[in-house]
């Protein structure tokens, strides 16, 4: 096949592609979970709207790694379980999360399906420059909303820890911890982190 052709066929299938795939706002849950289990971009999904997440840095994975290794040593001696992402949260009909890490108190809780989960004890995000406020405001309500128990937002951009929990429907501040400080939960007493350990791991 010459290069032409080759170029041509590449063509006809995006256009094929493009006709065959439902437009933005009209996707079920069932072909975005489709899509997300055929590609290995990280995609979120509201209300017939495919949402593609930018794809994570080292730095990024640096600070989730030393969150995801401090939460596991301290959760799983105590039979919970902490996951991290790519892992989909579906937190209500019509929308789908995935948090950077997921952690709930019960490693036998029902909510943690294998395709993806319906529930969570704790998430955390780490921020990402792209777009802040994806973490810091919209999904800090979304998960609000949903009753997640505990939110931690990590934020390489002022290098600070805000730990939230929940109260009523919506997210009160239990934290705000900077470098020299130990960021502490409200739902795990006893489990703290060095904000300054977390933001030297990529040094």
């Amino acid at each position: 096949m010459t290069t032409i052709a080759k170029r041509r066929s590449r063509m006809d299938y995006k256009e094929f592609l493009i006709d065959t795939l439902p437009d933005q706002g009209d996707w079920t849950e069932e072909e975005y979970l489709w899509l997300t289990d055929s590609t290995n971009r990280m995609v979120e999904f509201t209300d017939g709207v495919l949402e593609p997440l930018p794809m994570p840095t080292k730095k990024h994975q640096i600070f989730l790694k030393f969150l995801f290794g401090a939460f596991h040593a301290f959760l799983d001696p105590r039979g919970s379980m902490v996951l991290f992402a790519v892992l989909r949260l579906r937190l209500r009909s019509g929308r789908f999360r995935e948090p950077d890490l997921l952690a709930v108190l019960d490693a036998q809780d029902p909510r943690c399906q294998d395709r993806y989960w319906i529930g969570a004890d704790l998430l955390a995000e780490v921020v990402s420059p792209d777009k802040p406020s994806r973490d810091l405001i919209l999904k800090k309500r979304e998960y609000a909303q949903a009753g997640i128990p505990e939110y931690w937002i990590v934020n390489p951009l002022d290098e600070t820890v805000i730990v939230y929990r929940l109260q009523g429907k919506r997210y009160v501040r239990h934290g705000r911890f900077r470098r020299g400080q130990q960021a502490m939960s409200a739902l795990l007493p006893g489990f703290s982190l060095s904000v300054s350990a977390l933001f030297d791991a990529d040094r």
